[in-house]
């Protein structure tokens, strides 16, 4: 099973969201699952546009290789004009992240699987605990990664005495 992770800030967000995972299923494989759209704050960058974030479960036998031409050929048809590189974002009609491929582990220049972000970003963990609560990531489930994420920033907002 292939999860990705979907994210637009720009345009139509929720129309963007919805023709990506359409285009997915027709040329990736047979969607699983799709999880709630969230509203969330752009991160690793300032914008005054709110992210709609969601993940999704694809039933496919492709390589990973394939599928992450596959995903920059929709971003493309949807309007994205440039990728994020060297940590530095900027606001997009659509971004489709490859998060995990079960069973496997890659690290090219390309391509890191599962996604090197995946634990550590709320955006993406939150739709993923929608549809995969149990799937297990570095040992841990995607629910207790969220709950330690979540647990970390109520102690990180507190006022100190």
């Amino acid at each position: 099973m292939l999860y990705v992770g979907l994210g637009s800030n720009i345009g139509q967000r929720e129309e963007n969201l919805r023709r990506a995972l359409q285009a997915l299923g027709e040329s990736v494989g047979e969607m699983k699952a799709c999880s709630k759209f969230y509203e969330t704050e752009p991160q690793g960058f300032r914008s005054n546009n709110l992210f709609l974030n969601a993940a999704a479960a694809i039933e496919t036998t492709l390589p990973p290789e394939t599928i992450l031409r596959l995903t920059q050929t929709i971003e493309r048809t949807l309007g994205r004009k440039h990728k994020s590189q060297g940590g530095v974002y900027q606001d997009r009609t659509i971004d489709i992240d490859l998060l995990l491929y079960e069973g496997l582990t890659l690290h090219t220049p390309e391509l890191v699987l599962p996604h090197p972000g995946l634990t550590s970003r709320r955006f993406v963990l939150k739709p993923l605990a929608d549809i995969a609560p149990m799937l297990i990531v570095g040992g841990r489930t995607v629910e207790a990664w969220l709950k330690l994420l979540e647990t970390s920033n109520e102690e990180s907002n507190k006022t100190p005495r």
